[in-house]
């Protein structure tokens, strides 16, 4: 898959990685014959850690698909797929070979979201006889940063160039900018500072619509089977032979590939159907069960979009734009509109800043020294514990599972087990469609593990049994009792869940926001703290057999 006459030379090589796949960017504008456009499947990509088959197949395809149509559009395109020959499998090593090939003075590339491709290509940049002006970020809604000047073994003469995805609300930078001067971070404070900025939801005196800036209290409903899941309208797409080639170049990976039928959207085209159809949908019950659990539907009201927006295919603010004007229109409520918008303008940006302010070493953190292996059954879905079964298993086959079974489920069981925080990272990483480090890290370290010791959030997100029953159908029919804490038969979460608290006391005791807890556990008598801390050892040295 090459439209590139390898003969020709290129003034500019312009990078394109799998994970920005905007057909919209202001590159594409115009049509350059001395500009090609470079996109490659490398091993560097699918091994830096072990990815569920679904979501190589999924980068690969849409990869695929805009490399097609930049070429039909007159652009040309340079493309290495997995088992090409003159494929390095190595980024870097990559560019050095089109450069020189190509002859090319100028080097472009888009702001990478992760820090070990950014570190990557600004080393690449940095190579001996390499002298770099310093790089100066670029202000909100400027696209491209100021030259770096070179001069490259490489064969870069002229310079290079880093702009901006033009795909988030902010910069990398905003907001340890806004929270420098500040003793907390709070997302809260953050989606506000943005909701302000770019004037969603807010009515004309400037006040967050509906009198409240967060209607989460409104979305806490279990889901007992009406209204109906709306049905799966994503097309299908037979993707064998990409998955045959990924396969043939032994990329190793797990979960189900399902390469035959494909429900991941290849192309912007593809995203947009998709938001259509959870606005019109889904989004009229979103608000109101967008915690809720069941085995009986795995997607229930989510939108599923988080790939399409992690890959760029959809941006950020058409997103929020599109929701917003649903609400204004009358056809959804606010509290709906304000639930989904949160995720965006809100979590997603927000953890990106608090990425990028405290990379490198964040993935360091493991605050509570967890060191626990991984349950085998996390690599086949095979327990007794229905909700943990249910969360895994459609993860597995779906490479997808929505946030509270991500965060109350799996991410639950695993701070209270105490497992290898470092491991749990690379498991979420790799299983989940749109799991980048960028977006996954501090979700994983810092909200579901506290693993930062609280610049994230402002407690451990950790429940006993109550509340996984109270928002889902998974305690129904399990092997264990909900209602029990002690015995072979009680529910592993509700010992561990004050096992986890008896032993971090030092280092919870005095957070307000968990201070009943600790209120509860000085009301049991010794023998009783002593039966729980029993229990949860028992269960932690039997995790492959829960």
């Amino acid at each position: 898959m090459n439209a590139t006459p390898t003969h020709l030379t290129a003034h500019t090589l312009r990078l394109i990685l799998g994970d920005q796949l905007n057909p919209q960017h202001s590159w594409f504008a115009t049509v350059r014959s001395e500009v090609v456009y470079v996109l490659m499947e490398i091993r560097q990509e699918t091994d830096y850690v072990l990815h569920h088959a679904q979501k190589i197949i999924a980068i690969f395809a849409g990869m695929r698909e805009l490399a097609r149509q930049l070429a039909e559009a007159g652009h040309r395109v340079h493309y290495l797929s997995i088992n090409d020959p003159a494929n390095t499998q190595s980024l870097t090593d990559n560019l050095s070979v089109l450069i020189a090939h190509f002859q090319v003075q100028v080097f472009e590339y888009q702001d990478p979201d992760e820090f070990r491709l950014d570190q990557q290509l600004q080393a690449f940049l940095a190579k001996p006889q390499v002298q770099a002006k310093p790089q100066v970020q670029a202000k909100p809604q400027v696209q491209a940063k100021p030259q770096v000047q070179t001069s490259s073994p490489c064969g870069i003469s002229a310079g290079s160039s880093q702009v901006d995805s033009e795909h988030f609300y902010t910069q990398r930078h905003e907001a340890a900018e806004l929270f420098a001067n500040r003793k907390q971070w709070l997302m809260e404070t953050f989606y506000r500072h943005l909701r302000k900025r770019h004037h969603v939801l807010m009515d004309a005196a400037g006040k967050p619509a509906g009198g409240q800036w967060n209607f989460d209290a409104d979305n806490r409903k279990p889901w007992k089977g009406t209204p109906p899941e709306p049905p799966d309208l994503r097309p299908e797409h037979d993707h064998s032979a990409l998955w045959a080639s990924i396969q043939a170049a032994g990329v190793n990976s797990f979960g189900e590939p399902r390469a035959t039928q494909s429900r991941w959207p290849i192309n912007r085209a593809e995203a947009l159907q998709q938001l259509e159809h959870f606005i019109t949908h889904a989004l009229p019950h979103f608000g109101d069960f967008q915690d809720a659990m069941s085995r009986k539907a795995w997607r229930l009201f989510h939108s599923l979009l988080s790939f399409s927006l992690n890959v760029k295919m959809l941006k950020s603010q058409e997103v929020v734009q599109r929701v917003e004007a649903e609400w204004r229109a009358g056809r959804v409520a606010l509290a709906a509109a304000e639930g989904f918008i949160r995720q965006i303008i809100g979590w997603r940006e927000y953890v990106r800043g608090i990425y990028w302010a405290q990379m490198p070493g964040y993935d360091e953190h493991n605050y509570f020294d967890h060191t626990t292996p991984l349950p085998k059954w996390f690599w086949s879905g095979d327990t007794r514990m229905n909700c943990l079964a249910a969360s895994i298993t459609t993860s597995l086959h779906n490479a997808h599972a929505h946030h509270i079974q991500r965060l109350m489920v799996i991410g639950n069981f695993a701070l209270l087990a105490g497992l290898d925080v470092p491991a749990l990272h690379r498991w979420y990483l790799g299983v989940y469609i749109d799991a980048f480090e960028w977006v996954e890290l501090p979700n994983t370290l810092g909200m579901s593990q506290f693993a930062d010791g609280g610049l994230l959030a402002t407690k451990p997100y950790v429940s006993s049994a109550a509340y996984i029953d109270r928002m889902s159908d998974y305690c129904k029919g399990c092997a264990y009792d909900k209602k029990q804490r002690l015995g072979d038969v009680a529910c592993p979460f509700n010992a561990l869940y004050w096992d986890f608290y008896l032993r971090n006391a030092d280092k919870l005791k005095n957070n307000p926001r968990i201070g009943m807890a600790y209120q509860q556990l000085a009301r049991m008598d010794d023998s009783a703290l002593a039966a729980l801390r029993l229990r949860a050892n028992q269960i932690r040295g039997q995790l492959d057999t829960l």
